[in-house]
């Protein structure tokens, strides 16, 4: 990054950065209305929704699209500079999808749910659904 900012005008790289992390957020949305209809139709949004304490199907859509803008976020910011070509982006999202499957499902969740990590069914076929949904 500090090379970027020597080669370019004060504040370009602030620009590159931003429209990486603002572009994240919107394909971060487009993959969680996606993969919202998928949680939707397995019935998965109430958990979502325990993460706010609630079990309202459309608060856990709220919730999912939250934290669906935030993930793209963060992938814009981390790796939005390396995905420039089709065949880039679909490798680093998939990397960054596998990283956030272990992260969101299997820890994070269950934690804030106050259940133990989930890493034990990791490989049971509702979570390699979830795997795939994750990475794609």
């Amino acid at each position: 990054m500090a090379d970027t900012a020597r080669t370019y005008p004060a504040g370009a790289a602030r620009s590159a950065a931003t429209g990486r992390i603002v572009g994240g957020s919107v394909a971060g949305l487009v993959g969680g209305v996606i993969f919202g209809i998928l949680l939707t139709m397995g019935g998965r949004l109430p958990a979502i929704a325990g993460l706010v304490g609630s079990n309202n199907a459309v608060v856990g859509l709220v919730v999912h699209l939250v934290i669906s803008a935030i993930i793209g976020a963060g992938f814009g910011l981390i790796f939005g500079s390396r995905a420039t070509t089709l065949r880039q982006g679909g490798f680093w999202g998939g990397v960054y999808g596998v990283i956030w499957w272990v992260l969101g499902p299997l820890l994070i969740m269950p934690l804030m749910l106050g259940m133990e990590p989930q890493l034990g069914v990791a490989f049971t076929i509702p979570m390699m659904l979830g795997l795939v949904s994750h990475a794609v």
